[in-house]
C-alpha cells in the first residue's frame, strides 16, 4: 500500500473548525465514505457531516447529488429544504438546485441569468449496497486502497439485501471499526444478544495483508445464533468467520453457518468528526429470509449499541498507532495488524488525537 505525496492541504482547504491533524485531513479525505442510506432520499434532502465538512445529498431525477449544505444566496442550509420535483428547494428564499448543484430557478428574479457563484460546491457520489458513498479530494494515485469498498456476496442472486438505519457513535471511527473486528469481547459485551460467558478463550488465528488491508479467518465453537433461538448447528460444529478489512474505516465479516448458510455484515464507520461516527451496515444473507426486515433491523442494532457503549467510554477516544502507548495480548492479533496498517499509510501516531 504506497502512500500519496506528502503535500499539506493549505488552510483554505480545511473545513472550518477541522477537528483532525491537516495531514490525516488530507489523507483521510481521498478515501469513499457512505454518506446516506438510498432509501432515505424518497422523502427529501438529508443532511450529513464528513470530515467536519456539512453536505447535504438528494435526488435530481435518476442523479443523487452530494453537495456542501448551505444555501450560496444567504448561508441557510440546504437540508432543511424540502424536495421539489427534480431538486430540493432552499427554505429562505426558494432557490431551486438540481443536477450537478446547479441552481436552475431564482423566485425573486425568474428572468435573471444565474451567476456561477450560485451553483453549489459539489463533490462525487457513488451508489453501492444502498448507500450514497462520496469522497472529499481526489487521491494522488490509482489504487484499489481508494476504491469503495468490497462486499462479498451483496450482488449474488440468492442473496437478500437488508440496509439497516445508521447509528451515530460518540466516538473515533477508528476505535468503532477496531471494536468490530475483535473476537475477544463476544463473551463479555454480547450478552444480550449472541455472547457466551462460557465461551470466552480465543484459538489462535492469524492475519493476512493485502492491497487494501487486510484478511482473516477466524474460527471457533462460539455460535452466531440469537440467544434464545435454538441452534441448528450440530455438536461440536466449527464456525468461520471471515473478516475483510478496507482501510482504513470499513470492514465485513462472513459467517458461515451451517448448511452452506452465509450471513455478511458490513461494518461502514464515516467519520463525521473525530469523535463522532455515522455507522452504515449493509446486510447480505442466502438463509432465513422470510425473518422482517425490521426484526433484522432490531437485532442488529441491539449488538451495535452494545459494542457503542463501550467505544464512547474508551479512553484515550483517539487510536494510538504507536505499540508501546497500550498493552497487548494475543487475541489482539486484529488489532495489531490494523494499527500498523493505519501507521503504513501515514497516519499519525496518536491518530485523531
Amino acid at each position: 500500500m504506497s502512500q500519496p505525496p506528502p503535500s499539506l492541504p493549505s488552510a483554505s482547504d480545511l473545513p472550518r473548525h477541522c477537528s483532525f491533524e491537516p495531514e490525516d485531513w488530507r489523507l483521510l479525505s481521498a478515501f469513499w465514505f457512505p454518506v446516506a442510506v438510498v432509501a432515505e432520499l424518497e422523502k427529501g434532502p438529508v443532511g450529513a457531516v464528513l470530515l467536519d465538512e456539512k453536505l447535504v445529498v438528494y435526488r435530481s431525477g435518476e442523479d443523487i447529488v452530494v453537495a456542501g449544505d448551505l444555501c450560496p444566496h444567504r448561508g441557510v442550509p440546504l437540508s432543511m429544504g424540502e424536495r421539489d420535483g427534480d431538486g430540493i428547494r432552499c427554505v429562505y428564499h426558494g432557490l431551486h438546485f438540481g443536477t450537478a448543484g446547479r441552481c436552475d430557478h431564482v423566485p425573486a428574479s425568474p428572468n435573471m441569468r444565474i451567476p456561477d457563484r450560485l451553483h453549489l460546491k459539489t463533490y462525487p457520489s457513488e451508489l453501492k449496497y444502498g448507500l450514497v458513498w462520496t469522497r472529499l479530494r481526489s487521491p494522488a494515485e490509482i489504487s484499489p486502497l481508494y476504491e469503495i469498498p468490497h462486499m462479498p456476496y451483496w450482488d449474488e442472486p440468492n442473496y437478500q439485501q437488508i440496509n439497516c438505519p445508521s447509528i451515530d457513535i460518540g466516538g473515533f471511527a477508528g476505535r468503532q471499526l477496531e471494536g468490530f473486528i475483535d473476537v475477544a469481547h463476544f463473551g463479555f459485551v454480547h450478552l444480550g444478544t449472541f455472547g457466551d460467558p462460557a465461551n470466552t478463550v480465543v484459538p489462535s488465528y492469524i492475519s493476512v495483508t493485502n492491497a487494501v488491508g487486510f484478511s482473516v479467518d477466524y474460527r471457533s465453537t462460539l455460535a452466531n445464533y440469537p440467544i434464545g433461538v435454538a441452534s441448528g448447528a450440530p455438536e461440536g460444529f466449527i464456525w468461520l468467520r471471515h473478516f475483510d478489512v478496507h482501510l482504513p474505516f470499513t470492514a465485513s465479516i462472513t459467517v458461515h453457518f451451517p448448511g452452506d448458510g452465509k450471513l455478511v455484515v458490513m461494518n461502514c464507520a464515516s467519520p463525521m468528526t473525530s469523535r463522532r461516527t455515522r455507522l452504515f451496515c449493509p446486510i447480505a444473507r442466502n438463509f432465513d429470509k422470510h425473518i422482517p426486515v425490521e426484526a433484522v433491523h432490531d437485532f442488529n442494532r441491539l449488538v451495535f449499541e452494545e459494542d457503542r457503549r463501550v467505544v464512547e467510554a474508551q479512553k484515550p477516544e483517539y487510536l494510538p498507532l504507536d505499540p508501546a502507548l497500550e498493552a497487548h495480548i494475543p487475541a489482539d492479533r486484529s488489532s495489531i495488524a490494523y494499527r500498523r496498517g493505519l501507521r503504513a499509510l501515514g497516519f499519525s501516531p496518536i491518530f485523531a488525537a
